[in-house]
């Protein structure tokens, strides 16, 4: 193995880490494309922080009214291609990805920053409720946190999944079109 795909493997081993039993299972999303509402292309850095071990990744989201389109790179290879049609996902997973990376989990954190919360809260059981305040976003169960999105800046918004214990920060390059 080669030593850039082996830091690879160490780097997403480190930020995929997920605890053996979370806290409280999430809701699955899984929102059409097209109640976005509108066409994103974009290039992002992802900032994974799981306890004292912090991670960078780059992303590519293309979003349009038939597909959600993501690539997540780690030191230049790719390691995840989701294509989401609002029916079907499709993974491609380079060999050396850790199982607990989850699409399906990027995908749903993906949604929950930037679908709308009209769109997310007809997804969501009962039991489960999205509040929103200018800047903050937060999926609850039984009046407890367990999604929290923070608006940072216009190009920097702030993950925290409290369930699986791990905290998110996208950073958004100018240039975003909508």
């Amino acid at each position: 193995m080669s030593m850039p795909l082996l830091l690879a493997c160490l780097l997403l081993a480190a930020c995929a880490h997920r605890p053996a039993a979370s806290l409280q299972e999430l809701p699955p999303l899984r929102l059409s494309p097209a109640s976005l509402g509108q066409t994103i292309s974009v290039q992002q850095r992802l900032h994974f922080s799981f306890g004292a071990q912090q991670r960078e990744l780059d992303a590519l989201l293309e979003v349009d009214g038939h597909e959600v389109r993501l690539l997540v790179l780690a030191l230049g290879q790719s390691g995840v291609r989701l294509r989401w049609d609002g029916r079907e996902l499709q993974q491609q997973r380079a060999p050396w990805l850790p199982p607990a990376v989850r699409g399906e989990r990027v995908l749903d954190d993906l949604q929950f920053v930037r679908w709308p919360a009209e769109a997310i809260r007809a997804a969501l059981p009962e039991g489960w409720q999205l509040q929103q305040s200018p800047g903050v976003r937060t999926l609850l169960h039984g009046g407890t946190a367990w999604l929290v999105a923070t608006e940072l800046s216009p190009q920097r918004v702030r993950l925290e999944n409290l369930a699986e214990g791990y905290r998110l920060e996208i950073e958004s390059a100018d240039g975003e079109t909508q």
